[in-house]
């Protein structure tokens, strides 16, 4: 399905984007709807009571989460599909960056989280109206898929001491816990270990035989019966304990300018993993569904839920895969199924949110487990360790850096490493060399690329290149490495056809004004054909043209060498070349006179 934008107002649809949805919505979208957001509530009340104890908050902060978060992103984003809410990495993640002022669960505890989430909205708000989308498509997938494998294995580590009850210092280093976890295995209570291992058997059991059940919220129901089954004076079983069955009430941040100083920038982190979880996932999705994502958009839409959402008890959230892909999966027609899902959700505490509190921390343990496990891509890690070195590199160094270092940096880390890999991938464009190629069939002579690949002949004087790239700061000193080559081999003229530069930055244009003058000097040019519009006006803006003379530049590149090989390059070479690789040069003046 695909939206579209009232391109008279796009300033108004900006902010309020469900003005382009909202025509879309009938009977049948609505029936579809309601039953995306009926399986949708069945899936997340699991998943955000277990977000929540991820993320060291009490575990309706998770359900609150998934009550507002959906709704404002769904009216204020770009995605049809796309259900925001609690998600695993950013409970890990608000956890790290929490805990380091706070002790979880406490009160303290609780505002900072809010607090951070008001500060990475407020980020995500001015990467929107700033129009900062393209910058998601600098940090590759790889790092993504890094992180979250190594964010798995921290939640999976931070739940061994639910699943086999033994104690471990909350905020621990990722070995000293399991330091701990090894000296300690031998205090394993095996009637808390026995409800995590049914609730894991269940589950994964049932996502395996039965895919469309919610096995998640049927194994937290058979790991309570099995904690009813062993419980015995001895056992030791803990529970959740009561939750607050409620709407989610209002809340205030913290904004003493200490406390925002403190948490601004783990807020940063936050705030562009959300964004990238966000806009990875609805263009995903939106491969299916072959609708129009707005990036900027997105981020308009993940900001706005996350600074409302820290005034009504929820933490910070963003586009969740598993509930976006089973929303579109099952029909979603529009964003109102995410909204569906909230409403659906809030009645299903209202009614049963006190059955939580019998819920045994074992088996919380487990679905956790679970949650961690599904967030590593074994097919796609190994794809990348299969086929690509310099992929790899970056999935290792994140990863590492994910479990041994602190987690903002880690996101920090891997965005450096996309932008770094970017980079070294553009500064070595390639420049290929083109030849005439002469067809007998069509009696005409065609530029093929790769010159020497086919052991084409080529033009003593005249070289013909095509730079396969943008020409800017970082492809400069390689580009104008592989002119002076070209000149030292003794061609003077060189052709440069423009045809797949999609633009000239600065360092670029001084880069080829200084060749051109070289070459100029040394009794040769350096020309253009070809040149995209977009990049002519820059080089007309720049001066860039005027410095080098519009003489030598030209729209077709045959009028080029024409141009070149009839006027520019030395004639009494021409009548003694044997090679003869253009049409010109069996025409006057490249043929030598009469009696020559």
């Amino acid at each position: 399905m695909q939206t579209s934008q009232n391109e008279s107002h796009p300033f108004l649809h900006f902010f309020l984007p469900f003005l382009t949805w909202w025509p879309l919505i009938n009977k049948e979208s609505l029936k579809a709807d309601l039953i995306a957001g009926l399986t949708g509530a069945v899936i997340v009340l699991p998943q955000g009571v277990a977000f929540a104890t991820i993320a060291g908050l009490p575990p309706e902060y998770g359900l609150y989460t998934a009550m507002v978060t959906p709704v404002v992103a769904g009216l204020f984003g770009s995605s049809l599909h796309l259900v925001s809410g609690p998600t695993t990495a950013i409970s890990i993640v608000v956890f790290s960056a929490v805990s380091n002022f706070a002790e979880p669960t406490t009160p303290e505890f609780i505002q900072a989280a809010l607090t951070i989430t008001f500060l990475a909205g407020v980020y995500q708000l001015v990467f929107a109206i700033a129009r900062l989308g393209v910058l998601v498509n600098f940090v590759s997938h790889t790092v993504v898929i890094g992180f979250t494998t190594g964010a798995a294995i921290l939640i999976a580590t931070s739940q061994m001491k639910n699943i086999l009850d033994i104690k471990i210092p909350s905020g621990d280093s990722f070995i000293h816990t399991w330091y701990l976890v090894i000296t300690q295995l031998d205090e394993t209570n095996l009637a808390v270990l026995s409800i995590a291992l049914v609730t894991i058997l269940v589950s994964l059991s049932l996502k395996y035989y039965m895919p469309k059940l919610p096995h998640m919220l049927i194994a937290m129901i058979v790991g309570s019966i099995a904690a009813y089954v062993v419980a015995s004076p001895s056992s030791d079983i803990k529970f959740i304990g009561t939750i607050n069955g409620s709407l989610p009430p209002v809340s205030m941040p913290d904004f003493s300018l200490a406390t925002l100083k403190r948490l601004a920038p783990q807020a940063f982190a936050i705030a562009l993993l959300g964004l990238i979880e966000a806009v990875s996932i609805s263009r995903a999705i939106a491969t299916k569904s072959h609708q129009r994502i707005d990036s900027n958009q997105e981020f308009f839409g993940q900001g706005m839920s996350n600074i409302v959402g820290s005034f009504f008890s929820s933490y910070a959230g963003s586009g969740s895969f598993t509930r976006s892909g089973v929303n579109y999966s099952v029909g979603a027609q529009t964003p109102l199924s995410a909204i569906f899902a909230a409403i659906f959700l809030s009645l299903i505490v209202l009614q049963v949110g006190s059955l939580i509190a019998y819920l045994p921390i074992a088996a919380m343990g487990g679905i956790i487990l679970v949650v961690a496990y599904n967030l590593i891509d074994f097919e796609q890690i190994k794809k990348i360790l299969a086929t690509s070195k310099a992929e790899t590199s970056i999935l290792l160094t994140t990863f590492f850096a994910t479990l041994f270092l602190e987690l903002e940096f880690a996101i920090y880390m891997g965005v450096l490493l996309s932008l770094l890999m970017f980079l070294a991938r553009t500064s070595v464009p390639d420049v290929i060399s083109m030849a005439p190629d002469y067809d007998p069939e069509t009696n005409k002579r065609t530029l093929v690329k790769n010159a020497k690949r086919f052991h084409l002949v080529e033009c003593p004087q005249l070289k013909i290149i095509r730079v396969d790239m943008s020409i800017y700061f970082g492809s400069a000193n390689h580009i104008q490495n592989q002119l002076y080559k070209i000149s030292r081999r003794g061609h003077k003229h060189v052709l440069i056809l423009g045809n797949s530069i999609n633009f000239i930055d600065l360092t670029g244009a001084e880069m080829l004004e200084h060749e051109s003058d070289r070459l100029k000097d040394e009794g040769g040019g350096l020309y253009f054909a070809e040149i995209k519009s977009k990049v002519c006006d820059f080089i007309r803006k720049s001066h860039f043209m005027d410095h080098i003379g519009r003489e030598y530049f030209f729209e077709e590149k045959k009028e080029a060498i024409h141009k070149i090989t009839t006027i520019a390059i030395d004639h009494s070479i021409c009548h003694t070349c044997t090679k003869r690789v253009f049409n010109e040069c069996y025409e006057s003046p490249l043929i030598p006179p009469e009696g020559i």
